[in-house]
């Protein structure tokens, strides 16, 4: 799918936040639990450390002091939101923990839905919330990615288990007719032939019910991966659509003051760089501190860099999200802050 912007409402970003949690986990404490070194996952990956959800803590608590953070920079009461979307694939509850979210932020007018994509689905939702306000249907919207992958990886895995953390963020999103636009492009691609390089899968056993019928009692297994095929896939894919994008926008590659990329890989980071000569202090990383927190990731570390300073208002963000599904995509972003 590719999207072209229809000249509505423009799209302000106008605030941000992120939560992690309190427990860090770093590799040479890894390397008591499987057979595997600091070394090893440093030269492979990048990171040094993630983070893990501890007994006290949720993945809703999480995505509500994110969202709090980002009202907050945004100057915005809680309930002048509109619509609350969150990204994720490891909800607390199947049925959907936006609406804990909701709730638990006092956001009492706000419609509150789940969105799964992976590690794509920040920036799906970011789309799809810009829809809404960009029609004029909705105002203002809060935008979640989070996940909490230490409960689905097998610690005894060390191809997968030294990949994953857990965090959240938050970014609010504005309906305005003055200012930059904030959203200047966007395209969207799946593929699920290549769905199997990396996947949560449910299995099920098949246990009696009545006479003849029989149900099927469902389990997820942890992750799995298949390393080389998903490195193949992101350093091919993630240039060729931001190749696209950039095109479509008459966008020149210099003219980015960022470049930030679903965090999963170091080397995946240099290789996109290095496809657009753009300079690694223009590359936003956070990746050796929390691993590859999914969803959360393109929010967290653009909370970061805002509040470390890097991203001032105007700059100009060129992003992508890539991951399970197969899934990917990539927007064209302006920060404004708050308004």
């Amino acid at each position: 799918m590719v999207g072209t912007l229809p000249n509505l409402s423009k799209i302000a970003l106008v605030g941000c936040g992120s939560a992690l949690p309190s427990q860090a986990l770093e590799n040479k404490q890894l390397s008591q639990r499987v057979e595997t070194n600091d070394s090893w996952i440093r030269s492979r990956t990048g990171i040094i450390s993630r983070r893990i959800i501890s007994k006290d803590e949720t993945l809703t608590s999480l995505g509500s002091i994110a969202c709090c953070s980002a009202m907050e920079m945004a100057g915005w009461d809680p309930e002048s939101v509109d619509l609350i979307l969150l990204a994720t694939s490891t909800p607390d509850d199947l049925f959907g923990s936006a609406p804990q979210i909701q709730a638990q932020i006092g956001a009492k007018r706000a419609a509150a839905f789940d969105l799964t994509a992976a590690c794509s689905g920040f920036l799906f939702a970011v789309i799809t919330a810009s829809q809404f306000l960009r029609t004029g249907a909705m105002r203002r919207a809060l935008v979640i990615g989070a996940d909490q992958l230490s409960s689905w990886v097998d610690w005894d895995d060390r191809r997968t288990c030294v990949l994953f953390g857990d965090g959240a963020g938050a970014i609010a999103l504005e309906a305005s007719n003055s200012g930059k636009e904030g959203i200047l492009g966007f395209k969207m691609k799946s593929d699920g032939s290549r769905g199997d390089c990396l996947n949560l899968r449910k299995t099920s056993s098949h246990l009696p019910l009545v006479e003849e019928i029989s149900h099927q009692k469902g389990v997820f297994n942890p992750i799995e991966m298949n390393g080389k095929e998903v490195y193949k896939f992101a350093v091919k894919e993630v240039p060729a659509i931001l190749s696209e994008l950039l095109q479509a926008t008459n966008t020149d590659p210099q003219a980015l003051d960022w470049l930030l990329l679903h965090q999963a890989n170091q080397r995946i980071l240099d290789a996109v760089a290095d496809r657009f000569s753009i300079p690694y202090e223009k590359v936003l990383s956070n990746l050796s501190n929390y691993g590859n927190t999914s969803a959360a990731t393109i929010p967290l570390m653009l909370d970061e860099a805002v509040r470390e300073g890097k991203v001032k208002p105007g700059n100009l963000i060129a992003t992508s999200g890539f991951g399970a599904g197969l899934s990917w995509g990539s927007a064209l972003l302006r920060w404004q802050g708050p308004i």
